[in-house]
């Protein structure tokens, strides 16, 4: 996305168009389901300086205005992405933590029409699968092949959320879900 195109996004939702706006804008059209921490860093990158306060304001008004979409992984720090309007899921790896999208097989907006809706006007779903990615299988698969007899693990320190640090005690850090161990992959 251009800056002209970002600007007249802006200006069509009625939004002042602004520097960091832009920023943030240009830093989330680099990648697909970015923390606020990449996001501010590409967005400094533009600007020279930018507060983690005025990159967490501005993503919270560009998803107000349907702009911007906040995904927030059971027990993961939110993400953002651009890609908003549509009916798709996300499938995220439970060792590594890579997010993917995939979109509903069974159409347009089904998600928003439960068996029973209690009373409430549905305006938004959000599906998310949960496994293990083909690059994590693969990394079992070279491990237990490879003869060092490890099994492959969560391997808490490669992978997973940068700076998550586990506790003293080896415990998962707070606010986080415990990592399952990647299950044993033999080769047929």
């Amino acid at each position: 996305m251009n800056s002209e195109d970002a600007a007249g996004q802006l200006r069509s939702a009625g939004l002042r168009v602004t520097a960091p706006r832009l920023a943030v804008l240009a830093s989330l059209a680099e990648g697909a389901h970015l923390s606020v921490e990449t996001i501010a860093q590409g967005a400094r990158a533009r600007l020279g300086s930018l507060s983690l306060q005025a990159v967490y304001d501005n993503l919270d008004v560009l998803a107000a205005a349907g702009l911007v979409r906040r995904f927030e992984p059971a027990g993961h720090p939110a993400r953002f992405e651009l890609r908003v309007g549509d009916n798709h899921h996300h499938l995220v790896c439970r060792v590594c933590t890579a997010v993917y999208d995939v979109d509903c097989v069974i159409g347009a907006r089904p998600c928003l029409s439960p068996s029973d809706d209690h009373g409430f006007v549905i305006d938004e779903a959000e599906v998310t699968f949960w496994g293990i990615c083909a690059d994590c299988q693969a990394r079992a698969i070279a491990d237990v092949g490879g003869g060092s007899g490890a099994r492959a693990n969560a391997d808490a320190d490669t992978a997973g959320d940068a700076g998550a640090d586990a506790g003293a005690d080896g415990s998962a850090p707070a606010g986080t879900r415990p990592r399952r161990a990647v299950p044993s992959v033999r080769e047929s």
